[in-house]
């Protein structure tokens, strides 16, 4: 990546509905040449998607939990990481699982209605038979939300 394209994330980030003929003027480059560029961070992955940023909490959602899973390991027994994955996949409280390394086999972040509901979406989740046990925290607050902006620029600036 280079300035341009860290000045091309930087806009779009800021500014997500700006169309390639508007960002061209800003940035003073020609229309093909964000064209370009966006295709190119697209096609190798920097960008990942275009679809709005949604909030669980303005969507009904407001308690955010961490589960730490412990998994059985013997996939002919109907354990293993992707048969756990595939089923937390199909709960759609479950924003994001990792495969971790340390005292849990798997990491989920999930949302719920409330501290009540929490308890239903965890039931849900160790219904799959190959999750031996989970542990769960739930966030108080967010004091740095999800973001990639400042690695991109750190990138762009230090190669």
């Amino acid at each position: 990546m280079d300035d341009l394209d860290g000045r091309l994330i930087d806009l779009f980030a800021t500014d997500p509905r700006v169309g390639v003929l508007e960002a061209s003027r800003r940035l003073g480059v020609a229309r093909g040449t964000v064209q370009a560029r966006l295709d190119k961070l697209a096609a190798s992955g920097v960008i990942t998607g275009w679809g709005p940023d949604l909030s669980p909490e303005a969507l009904g959602y407001p308690v955010t939990a961490f589960l730490t899973l412990e998994i059985r390991q013997e996939p002919a027994a109907g354990g293993g990481h992707d048969t756990v994955a595939a089923h937390l996949a199909e709960i759609p409280e479950v924003l994001e699982a990792h495969t971790i390394t340390g005292a849990g086999d798997m990491w989920a972040r999930v949302v719920a209605r409330s501290n009540t509901d929490l308890q239903r979406v965890i039931d849900r989740v160790l219904e799959n038979p190959a999750i031996v046990r989970s542990s769960t925290v739930i966030a108080l607050a967010t004091q740095v939300p999800y973001r990639v902006r400042p690695l991109a620029q750190e990138t762009v600036q230090h190669g």
